[in-house]
């Protein structure tokens, strides 16, 4: 039979597994490292104008590629709140019939860095043609006559303007300075060559920092992408805690019912953990486990560690050859060890254990139906553990008391199956077997209780996938195990 099939499906469950645990990471955001941070800037915008009748205050939101919104929220007593998304960009909007006096509004938002994104989300225009007052058109003319000489192209030629921000001799330059702002003269010297460039505000990030105003930056657009200068220093790209508040639109701020308007901003820098701010930033979908209970998040937490301790079992008995008394039992003891913590639920278990040896023996004694037999152990295994518990609690062992995690039918059977092996093979082989087994499940728990491996199990499910995969070409292993090697030592020396 051919084994194509076999390696195809091998191959898709592991280009899925892989290429959903990257989807989770890239596109989500979940991190690869449970203990990520990530920076979260709270900034709170301030409005104050003076009302006289109707009002209707319109205030531009940012949109910055750079930054992820996680919430927002506005406070605006009296007021209605409408939230517009249109070509001249995302804007909040307070209405009200009839405004006098000092107003306030507050508009206040959460945003996570997000970093390495390029502004290619607006359109060139072609600039109009600039106009100068006759008195600057020679100061103009020189300077751009000489940027232009020593340029080659739009960014160059951007390059060579803004490099005349920090000069402070130049007579013609200190002439237009006088007259202009920084950003405007810049912008109209950009569009008289045809350049197209666009003014934005933007906010420096400063943690505690209050009554903070916009600043403007310029927009040059080159070879398919917008390159930012700061006008006032005439550094080209942008700094990590630059957040471009406003790109779209003709203004920040717009009242129209009211006087003396102004916006001031207020912002504070935390960290909180990566994986908490992707949740936040994720769609909603009725389908992530996330919208769960966190009851059911707490168990299905447990249930997705099985396939670790699955593929640690399958590895070390068909690999390593170790021999357990039950396939998957470390598993299941595994998970107690994780719950009783690994100390405390080794004593446990070897307590119960020996304890069931003795009584097994003596229910052996009086042949019993298997089910009874069994059934009796239960009850029996049950008796121990709330003998062990009680004892605990009146010793002061606290620990003593999560032995009652442990699972009593696997007990019972775990004890069966030694009694039987102990009967049919002595003691050797119950020794081996029950060691083995505790061998295994201690080695397993400390693959489930690790954190990057809980973190990787729940968050990137595509890692099951993986590891099914990694399962059945375990299953067509038929070498040699790795303890067996020592039996055929001697035919080496031979």
């Amino acid at each position: 039979m051919s084994r194509k099939p076999f390696y195809f499906l091998i191959l898709v469950l592991m280009l899925s597994g892989f290429g959903y645990t990257g989807y989770r990471h890239i596109v989500d955001g979940i991190p690869l490292l449970p203990a990520t941070a990530t920076t979260i800037w709270s900034v709170e915008a301030k409005i104050n104008f003076d009302g006289n009748g109707a009002v209707e205050a319109s205030l531009a939101l940012p949109d910055d590629p750079n930054f992820e919104l996680i919430s927002e929220s506005a406070a605006s007593n009296g007021y209605g709140l409408a939230m517009t998304n249109d070509q001249a960009g995302r804007r909040a909007v307070w209405t009200r019939r009839q405004a006098d006096g000092n107003q306030q509004l507050f508009y206040t938002a959460n945003f996570a860095v997000n970093g390495g994104h390029q502004l290619v989300d607006r359109e060139p225009q072609t600039p109009a043609p600039v106009e100068w007052d006759p008195s600057l058109e020679l100061a103009v003319q020189a300077l751009l006559a000489d940027a232009f000489d020593k340029s080659a192209d739009n960014l160059s030629f951007a390059r060579q303007l803004f490099k005349l921000a920090t000069v402070n001799d130049d007579q013609n330059l200190a002439l237009l300075k006088s007259n202009f702002s920084n950003a405007d003269l810049f912008l109209q010297m950009l569009h008289s060559k045809g350049v197209p460039a666009v003014k934005v505000m933007g906010l420096e990030l400063e943690d505690g920092r209050r009554r903070q105003q916009l600043q403007a930056w310029i927009e040059v657009y080159s070879d398919q992408r917008w390159v930012l200068f700061n006008p006032r220093t005439g550094v080209e790209g942008r700094a990590d805690n630059l957040l471009l508040w406003q790109r779209f639109g003709d203004g920040v701020l717009d009242v129209r019912g009211g006087n003396n308007s102004s916006v001031s901003f207020a912002m504070i820098e935390d960290t909180r953990p990566a994986l908490a701010t992707a949740m936040d930033m994720m769609n909603d979908s009725s389908l992530s486990l996330y919208n769960l209970p966190l009851e059911e998040q707490s168990l299905l937490r447990g249930l997705f560690l099985i396939p670790i301790g699955v593929l640690v079992v399958v590895m070390l008995r068909v690999i390593v050859g170790i021999k357990t008394s039950g396939t998957f039992m470390p598993v299941l003891i595994a998970l107690a060890f994780i719950q009783t913590k690994l100390l405390t639920g080794l004593v446990g278990f070897l307590l119960i254990v020996a304890c069931g040896l003795i009584i097994r023996s003596y229910l052996s004694n009086l042949n019993l139906l298997l089910i009874s037999r069994i059934s009796a152990v239960v009850i029996v295994v049950l008796g121990i553990i709330a003998g062990f518990t009680l004892l605990a609690y009146n010793l002061g062992l606290n620990e003593g008391l999560t032995i009652t995690f442990f699972p009593m039918i696997i007990l019972a059977w775990t004890i069966e199956r030694m009694s039987i092996l102990w009967e049919e093979e002595g003691a050797h082989q119950v020794f081996v077997q029950g060691g083995g087994s505790l061998l295994v499940a201690i080695i397993t728990y400390l693959a489930m209780d690790n954190e990057l491996v809980r973190h990787w199990a729940y968050n990137f499910l595509g890692i099951h996938l993986v590891i099914l995969a990694i399962v059945l070409l375990l299953g067509q292993y038929t070498g040699y195990r790795l303890l067996e090697l020592r039996r055929f030592s001697p035919l080496k020396e031979d």
